[in-house]
Parts: C-alpha cells; structure tokens; sequence
C-alpha cells in the first residue's frame, strides 16, 4: 500500500484502512471516525512500539487501541513474531505540544485525571435490542449478506417479550422493532440496500452477542431452532381464519368493537329451566342425583376466550395468535359472561350427552374478567362494573379472576378518578374476594393466561370430574345446591357443562323480579349490591317499594317524609349497607318523583 510506505506506521495504518473500507462499504456512520484515526495515523512521523501509544493521536480512543492491539497479537502469533510489551509510559514527547508542560511542571508533575471508565452497551434481557443482536448473531460471522426486516423479525420475535410489529399499547405507535434505531446510533447494526435494506451485526456489535451468548449460554445453532419452532408454530396457524360467530352482545366488552346488528338469541338459553319458587335454599327441596364422573384421560383442559377480546377493530386476531405462538390454542367463541374461562373438553363428544348432560364441555372453576384501565373507568361511571361483578357472584364458579391493565391514560383524566379506580379495586379484592391481577399490557396479560393453562392442565387433567346431570338444574336452586355440596364435600368440586353455564349465566332468559328489582336500584350513583339487597329486604318488590312512597302523602311534609323513607330503615346499620340521609334523598328522587 502506497500509503503504508510513506507512513512511520504501515502495519498498523494498513489495519485502520481495512476498516475505513469496510465500514464505507456497509455505509456506517463510523467512516468518519475511522477516517479522522488514519488521516491522523498517517500524517504523524513517529514510529509506536505499541497500539495502546495511539491514544495521543486524535480520532483514537482507547477501544479502537484495544482493537488494533488485538489485531497485533493475532499478527504476532502467526508469524512467530515476539508481541511488543505496553509501555508504562505512554507520553511521546513531541505529541501534543500544547499540552506540554514547562521544566517546573516535568520536576512537579500533576497528577493525572483517572479516566471515567465507560460501561459496555447491554440490552435488557429479551427486549427488542436483546432479540435483534442474538438474532443477527444466527447469521453468523461469515454471512455474506445481511438479514430482511420480514426475516429480522422472524428470528427475533421468539426472544423477545414485546410484539415487533403491533405496539404494546393501542395509544401508541412504539413497537420492539423501534430498538433498531438505537442499535443503529451506538454502530451496533449496519444497514444497507436500497429498496430491500438488509441488516448486519458490526464488529462491535458482534462484541455484544458474544458477551449475551455467553451469559445466556446461546448457541447460534440454538438461535436458528428456536426460529424454526416459531414457524413451525406460524404454520398451525390459518391464513384466513372463518370468521367466528358474533352472538350475544348483551355483556360490554372491555375492548373497542364494531358496532353489530342486535343478535338472534342464544342457543343455550333453554338448557335450564326457570323453577319455580318452591325450590328454596333448604336441603329438604334440593334436589338428590348421581354425579357424572369423568376420568382421568378422557379429557382435556382448554382456554375459552371471548371473541370480542381484541386489540383494536383493525387487529382482532392479535390476542388469538399470541397465545397460539405460546403453546395454548384458545377455543374461541362469544362468551355469556367474563372475558376467558377454561373447560374441560371430553374426548368422546357423545359421553355426556349418554349420561344426562349435553355438549362435550365442562366448566371449571376459574374465570377472567379484563378491563383496561380506560374501560374500568367507564364501567365504574356508568354501573356496569358492580352489576358485571353481581353476575360473576351468581355464577357459581368459585375462582373469579380480574386483570387489570394499567396502560397509559391522559393524566387529569386518571386524577379524576383515580380514588373511585382504588376504591374500586380495593373492593373488588376484600369485599367479593376476588383474585385481582395487574398487568402494564396486552403481552402481559397474554403471558397470564399462557401460565394459568399450563397450571389448569396439570391440576385437573391428572384428576376425575364430577359433573352435576343438567336434568336435575334449575336456575332457583342451581346456587343452592352448589353451596350445599361445597359445605358437604370441601374437597371435592363439582362441576356443570358449558350449555347449562351459559344458560344460567344468559342476562334475559334466567332474569327473576328480584334481579331486575336488584339492578333497578343500583342504577342510582352510590347504591351497591349490599345496599341494594337491604332495599329489597325491606321492600319486596318495585311495586311495594313505590307504594311505600306512596303513603308518605302530598306537600311538604310529604316530601321530607319520602326523603328520609330509606334513612328511617337504614340510617343505623353498620357499614356498607348503611344509607345517608344524602343518598335517601337521592332514592325518592328517582323512586318517589320527589
């Protein structure tokens, strides 16, 4: 190289030109560091016995010494040369001679600035970053071209706990795939190809996969099957899924949906029958049956998931996918209440059906109902989250699990309501004793669900099912009889099919007077399910409660007297079911026409 002889350097200006070259053809944003070192490495006359003396050259830092010694320790071995030692010295007199001090500051020298050591660039682990790098690093070294975005994202999804292509959260537009711009800026990953771009790993950013591979004991073998299982995993999935059937739209969804045609009605609305009112709570009326067993083998445990749980209009899918890649393929369909529930699906379709029950489902005791924190809001607004939570206690499924998921909101509307969010919440969790969980977003809530199948299915699939024959149901003594049969067998669950849940669970065909009365009142701001069962106590039913009111007379005394109506009966209980004087007021306004 012509400009290797003319230079007190060639060995080492040689090496930088190599690298000049490399990254000009990758076109990398470091050419310009590199060129500034062999511009700087050329021009000066003084020969170094040592990389580590370039350090007073502008345009080298102490990693691209580092580099060049390396290099000069792989050159000395090759050709059986001796390695030069590191001076303890650096300092060549005649470099820099601004910054040369006077013979006083030589007899006294100060004493120098120890070098702030700069941390080495480390992704989190399985963030977008993490995934990238470990990704490319699947190429390997030798690769003679890079990787597309499509094939990019491909391999790295796998490692890495965020989406690379729909944002965590709905309000925003940020994606995994964002980490590249970083990885870009710190000359990590090279770019180039115009209109195709490809992706490489740059020298130093092949320093960072080693250290992660080393840390994380990943092979570039184990990269590339990790890849090959997620799209084996894609495969499973169809392109073009049949659209799922939109029935009952009865219960709000806890996401954004499309607006749809009233449904016809439910199928399962008829499964149980109504009874009447001589089916009471006494064990003297419940009913005596020979329980379904089902055995260990001849079942097993499924995800249910509401179809209206989606994304966004344009990413209905999303939920569905993420959980197929996970390992647990959801049945989906649209649910009578809460958002996924899991059953216990038979291996013969008919068994149950030749034993006094119908379809090839059975309900477990677990059920999930997901609100975003927008969505809760709303819910806490408008009533429907005390009467959703007055649903799931009729229910009769024994482990109620809310999910919360905190995304990000508009900060005076969250302060807004941020004590009714945690009174709401704390309520939740001490008064109805349900299990609340909450997540940051989706993929959180996803890996949620993921868990609870695995734990579901190795819970009950290694254990019998007893099912109660749907012929001996009513929706009067199906509470009841389940609650009997917890206080007789503690340890033993007994369980109902699909239809007969979500026939029972249905808003319109199984609503009594009393429940309609029950949700009547909670209509009003303020009045709860506790408050609303005293009511009722009191006066039995809306005619009797409005004929109260009645009573009360005309004019101004009548007017204080429909006031305080509620307060008189109520006014001196302890606790949530006591009633102001504010909120008695609030009542006859609506009950009495005060």
């Amino acid at each position: 190289m012509s400009s290797g002889e003319a230079c007190a350097n060639p060995l080492l200006l040689g090496w930088v030109k190599e690298w000049v070259d490399v990254a000009r053809e990758r076109n990398s944003k470091g050419v310009t560091v590199y060129k500034h070192a062999y511009n700087a490495l050329k021009a000066c006359p003084i020969t170094f016995n040592h990389p580590s003396q370039l350090s007073q050259l502008k345009g080298f830092g102490p990693k691209l010494c580092d580099r060049l010694t390396e290099k000069l320790q792989k050159h000395c071995q090759e050709n059986g040369l001796p390695m030069p030692k590191r001076p303890r010295q650096w300092r060549i007199p005649g470099l820099n001679d601004e910054n040369e001090a006077g013979d006083d500051d030589l007899a006294n020298p100060r004493p120098a600035k120890k070098p702030r050591k700069q941390k080495p660039y480390v992704p989190a682990l399985r963030s977008g970053a993490y995934a990238l790098i470990l990704a490319l690093a699947g190429l390997g070294e030798d690769a003679p071209a890079g990787m597309t975005k499509a094939q990019l994202i491909e391999a790295a999804q796998p490692l890495c706990d965020a989406s690379f292509t729909a944002p965590s959260d709905t309000t925003r537009f940020y994606t995994a795939w964002n980490s590249m711009k970083t990885l870009q800026e710190k000359d990590l990953v090279y770019e180039r190809g115009r209109p195709l771009r490809r992706y490489t790993l740059s020298d130093e950013g092949w320093d960072v996969a080693r250290r992660i591979q080393k840390t994380a004991d990943l092979t570039p073998a184990e990269l590339a099957a990790a890849a090959h299982e997620r799209r084996e995993l894609q495969a499973e999935i169809p392109q073009n899924p049949p659209p799922a059937p939109i029935a009952t739209t009865a219960r709000s969804p806890s996401l954004e949906i499309e607006e749809v045609e009233p449904p016809p009605q439910s199928t399962y609305a008829n499964v149980v029958a109504s009874g009447d009112s001589a089916s009471g709570s006494s064990s003297t009326n419940l009913p005596s049956f020979r329980p379904i067993r089902l055995a260990p083998g001849t079942f097993t445990v499924h995800l249910v998931l509401d179809v209206r749980e989606v994304r966004a209009k344009t990413d209905r899918d999303y939920m569905q996918e993420e959980l197929t890649k996970k390992g647990v393929k959801p049945i989906m369909r649209a649910l009578e209440l809460g958002d996924a529930l899991w059953v216990a699906k038979c291996h013969d379709p008919n068994f149950l059906s030749r034993t006094g029950s119908e379809g090839d489902e059975v309900v477990l005791d677990w059920i999930v109902e997901r609100k975003r924190l927008d969505d809760l809001i709303y819910s806490i607004r408008d009533g429907r989250f005390h009467e959703q939570k007055f649903r799931l206690k009729r229910s009769g499924v024994k482990n109620v699990v809310y999910i919360v998921e905190e995304m990000s909101m508009d900060p005076t509307i969250f302060q807004k309501y941020e004590e009714a969010v945690q009174s709401a919440i704390a309520s939740t969790q001490v008064v109805n004793g349900y299990f609340l969980k909450k997540t940051q977003k989706m993929d959180d809530t996803i890996r949620y669900l993921t868990r609870m199948t695995m734990l579901l299915k190795k819970q009950y699939e290694s254990q019998s099912l007893l099912v109660i024959p749907t012929e001996v149901l009513t929706a009067k003594n199906f509470l009841p009889l389940l609650e009997h049969l917890r206080e007789k067998e503690p340890t033993v669950g007994h369980y109902i099919s699909y239809p007969a849940f979500a026939s029972m669970a249905s808003k319109s065909d199984t609503m009594t007077l009393r429940d309609v009365y029950l949700k009547m009142l909670m209509c009003t701001k303020q009045v709860t399910g506790e408050k609303a069962l005293e009511i009722q106590k009191r006066w039995k039913t809306p005619h009797e409660f409005v004929k109260a009111y009645g009573q009360c007379g005309v004019g101004e005394e009548g007017k204080k007297r429909k006031q305080d109506l509620v307060f008189s009966q109520m006014g001196g209980l302890v606790g949530r079911k006591k009633v102001a004087r504010v909120l008695s007021q609030r009542i006859a306004e609506v009950w009495g026409g005060v």
